[in-house]
């Protein structure tokens, strides 16, 4: 059954008859992985119905008539009427959908799993300032879209070629429940640990301290009722002002740890007792230690912001681990995880990915992808080894880390500076340029460019896959000095272009 429907139109203006009329949808939002725009200019209520009908067209391609679907939303303002406008979507094309209400992506992740349905929608902005929102989705169990199922997608939404069908509506509010159940069934402390919640009034203060005062902790909360003005900062483990508040928080309460969790719980910060932030993919070292001594010859997958230390690092070594660099962003690295058969995949971010799921060694039990469950791994760590977060990391060679840098950069354009960007450093490589001294030994080009320097310095420009800006980071294991002049080099390629603004770590 089909029925013809108009094309969503962009340029339209609030407060008028067209806007209420039409399905507005600017096709920027539909990016490598998710769908993410700025509310309601960029897309309309009515233009999120028509993504429902594009996500419930697409599960009836893959998966016949009547598709099944779960969805839940995150704490802003405008989420539950999103959702609700997806939903009539889905139902319009025939799915038969169930609502989960307020959750965390690791939730809804979860209650696909625990449901067995054939997709999922999370409705979430995830770390976007307020104004924005988005939907990550997914047509198959524990991977959501990558960007060949978003073409896919932003070619039936753009074009209206919808399928229509009857399809139903079922609530299960339970699944909150169940899924944290599932969380505090996997560690009890036998040594209560003080640690700060911090979810900076976003959607993880309705899970988090609940979780970790269940399986021992003693729990300190830190903005954590929910508020969706974000009177203090975006939930975001990468805003400096977020971790730094963290970091303030353990040192006054004299706490063991701090976890930071982001707006839609899906990944997570930490600060060690001494109030030190760690960065991300140096915690995800010391978890992918723990398991390789638990799991001989284990397999890893790392996004390319993360250490070179996961290359020489001994303790994987002497346990036959490997580990894979990779595309940044979740659907990515899940997805490779589950190609490769990896035990577990870490992006600096935040995101943890653990395979494997019924392990008793892996706290996500049936989830996957989940901040709070790389909170939990951790608290595992700390109480199996009787090492704090220093000691754990004091046992790590040390190396001089970048802040992630965001200079910004229109989406229209970001993806060609970086390719120029790209070819620049080829034609250094063959030209035998040197940068501080040091030759260019390699260049990683699976995603933007990480060009790794003979004293093991590297640097990466990459096109950000969520926001108009690029992605520039990088590490030293021999100075600061060598870091910063990778920095320096990669930053006078990038004033070339005046599409690109100037560096910040926000």
């Amino acid at each position: 059954m089909s029925q013809s429907f108009p094309k969503p139109q962009t340029g339209i203006a609030e407060n008028s008859i067209e806007y209420e009329n039409t399905a507005i949808i600017a096709p920027e939002g539909f990016r490598e992985y998710d769908a993410r725009w700025e509310v309601f200019g960029d897309i309309n209520l009515n233009g999120f119905f028509y993504l429902g009908m594009g996500l419930g067209t697409q599960l009836t391609r893959h998966h016949g008539e009547n598709p099944t679907v779960v969805i839940g939303h995150d704490y802003r303002s405008y989420s539950l009427a999103i959702k609700q406008a997806i939903i009539g979507g889905l139902m319009a094309t025939g799915c038969r959908v169930t609502d989960i209400g307020l959750a965390l992506s690791p939730t809804v992740y979860f209650a696909q799993t625990t449901l067995n349905t054939h997709g999922l929608a999370m409705v979430t902005a995830s770390h976007n300032d307020n104004g924005w929102s988005g939907v990550k989705m997914g047509l198959e169990p524990r991977l959501t879209h990558g960007p060949e199922q978003m073409l896919e997608l932003k070619d039936i939404v753009l074009n209206a070629a919808f399928t229509t069908g009857s399809g139903s509506y079922q609530q299960r509010y339970d699944m909150a429940g169940l899924y944290k159940e599932q969380l505090q069934s996997r560690l009890k402390l036998q040594k209560p640990l003080k640690v700060v919640i911090a979810t900076g009034n976003g959607t993880a203060g309705a899970f988090a301290p609940e979780v970790f005062k269940e399986i021992g902790c003693d729990v300190i909360p830190l903005h954590t009722k929910l508020d969706y003005t974000y009177p203090h900062f975006n939930p975001n483990p990468e805003n400096n002002a977020f971790m730094e508040s963290l970091a303030d928080k353990v040192c006054s309460e004299k706490a063991d740890l701090g976890l930071a969790f982001d707006g839609d719980g899906d990944r997570v910060g930490v600060a060690d007792a001494s109030g030190k932030m760690i960065y991300n993919d140096k915690l995800a070292l010391i978890l992918a230690r723990f398991l390789a001594t638990k799991y001989k010859n284990a397999r890893f997958v790392v996004d390319v912001k993360s250490t070179g230390l996961f290359m020489i690092d001994e303790v994987l070594k002497q346990n036959g681990a490997t580990a894979t660099y990779w595309k940044t962003g979740h659907s990515h690295i899940k997805r490779k995880v589950a190609q490769d058969n990896a035990l577990a995949g870490f992006e600096k971010s935040g995101h943890f990915f653990f395979n494997h799921p019924q392990s008793d060694t892996l706290p996500a039990g049936g989830l996957y992808d989940d901040g709070l469950a790389g909170g939990i791994m951790l608290l595992q760590v700390m109480s199996e080894t009787g090492k704090s977060v220093g000691e754990l990391l004091a046992e790590l060679l040390p190396t001089f880390q970048a802040a992630t840098y965001h200079p910004t950069c229109p989406d229209s354009e970001k993806y060609g500076v970086v390719d120029q960007v790209t070819e620049l450093y080829k034609q250094a490589q063959q030209n035998g340029t040197t940068i501080g001294g040091q030759a260019i030994s390699e260049l990683i080009t699976v995603n933007g460019i990480r060009l790794m320097l003979d004293d093991g310095t590297w640097g990466l420009v990459r096109a950000s896959s969520n926001i108009p800006s690029l992605v520039v980071t990088g590490e030293s294991p021999s100075s600061p000095e060598a870091l910063e002049a990778v920095l320096a080099d990669i930053g006078q390629k990038l004033s070339t272009f005046n599409s690109v603004g100037s560096f910040n770590s926000n």
